[in-house]
């Protein structure tokens, strides 16, 4: 029986595990962490819904994952930009919340469980060279940052609710956010790498805003932030596959990256069961995906962000058509050159 050693418990490295150990795989996971999901400090994610007709839902059940964590489904988002207003409504959810942490209820927690009852070894406090793993899962890579996180969570009194604030005073060409599911919260300042410097301050004003525009109460607050990684280099080194964002897979635009992650540990592992090419499967999968990325953050940086933002809460149709964003049409086909060309000069760790 042939072993696999997979570097990183994440969402890509467990659900790889899961997938090898239920056929027929010795699994051997290393984590350098003393548990699952430790980085994310309870923290609350959305595990998007828009860039696929099926639903992610129903996509992690076909990749053998059991749903048998805590998640909400949310339909409406408050968009604003300080001083202007709109909700976006979809007829499916656009996300689903979860929280992120090694407690009950968690993704990270639920994935655990069914590696372990799938008979995964999981080696925790322990790591290996990358070139010793078959599967590299160890998460965002600080040398292809391109965003940076902070923010807390906290128990709150507020209804369920999710709101995004376009405002450069907050986030510079970035966003802030206020999530909240069931009487816990989350408020975050996304920015770019390159203003990581002033996130202390942006976070100040996000705190503020939402405060005095909510009145919510928090308590038990608890700080959170992280990275997010995006680049265009290969899936594959030697004989060892990466996934998740230790293979740069990310939105370019908004970092939502938990499909990216699931989807690539359950192909990595697909391709090692049946002994197919991974780079020629996860191209086929994510590469028009990243490549509309790239377009995306060209259009949200050079016209989307202009005049405060105003277009995207005057015309929410252009959320709320998310979908139609990832199809890759003719139009985006003569597009990504230029923007990837364009967006090179800011983020040199882009590679074609």
């Amino acid at each position: 029986m042939k072993k696999i050693k997979i570097l990183g418990a994440g969402l890509s490295g467990l659900t790889a595990a899961i997938n090898l150990a239920k056929s027929g795989y010795t699994v051997e996971v290393y984590e350098k962490n003393e548990d699952v999901g430790m980085r994310f400090n309870g923290g609350i994610q959305g595990l998007e819904n828009w860039s696929d007709k099926k639903d992610i839902i129903k996509e992690l059940r076909e990749m053998n994952v059991d749903i048998d964590f805590d998640y909400t489904p949310f339909y409406n988002v408050l968009l604003t930009n300080g001083s202007k207003a709109s909700e976006v409504r979809w007829k499916k959810p656009i996300f689903y919340l979860l929280r992120r942490g090694s407690f009950s209820g968690t993704i990270d927690h639920s994935l655990k469980a069914q590696a372990l009852k799938s008979g995964v070894n999981i080696h925790f406090h322990e790591t290996i060279d990358q070139n010793e793993a078959n599967i590299v899962a160890t998460g965002p890579n600080v040398n292809e940052a391109v965003g940076i996180v902070k923010g807390i969570v906290f128990n709150t009194d507020i209804k369920d609710t999710v709101i995004i604030a376009f405002n450069d005073k907050m986030a510079f060409k970035g966003y802030s956010y206020l999530l909240v599911m069931h009487g816990y919260g989350c408020l975050c300042t996304v920015v770019r790498r390159d203003d990581a410097w002033r996130i202390d301050r942006y976070f100040e004003r996000t705190n503020e805003f939402f405060l005095k525009k909510i009145g919510f109460q928090t308590q038990h607050i608890k700080n959170v932030g992280g990275i997010g990684s995006f680049s265009l280099k290969k899936v594959k080194k030697g004989a060892t596959l990466y996934v998740g964002e230790a293979a740069g897979l990310q939105d370019f635009l908004l970092g939502f990256g938990m499909r990216f992650a699931f989807a690539s540990g359950y192909l990595a592992a697909q391709s090692i069961i049946y002994k197919k090419d991974y780079e020629k499967i996860a191209d086929n999968h994510f590469g028009k995906r990243l490549r509309v990325g790239i377009i995306n953050r060209w259009l949200w940086e050079n016209i989307l962000s202009k005049k405060d933002y105003s277009v995207l809460i005057n015309f929410p149709q252009l959320i709320e058509n998310l979908y139609s964003t990832h199809n890759y049409n003719l139009l985006q086909q003569t597009m990504y050159p230029l923007t990837l060309f364009s967006l090179k000069k800011r983020y040199f760790k882009l590679k074609s």
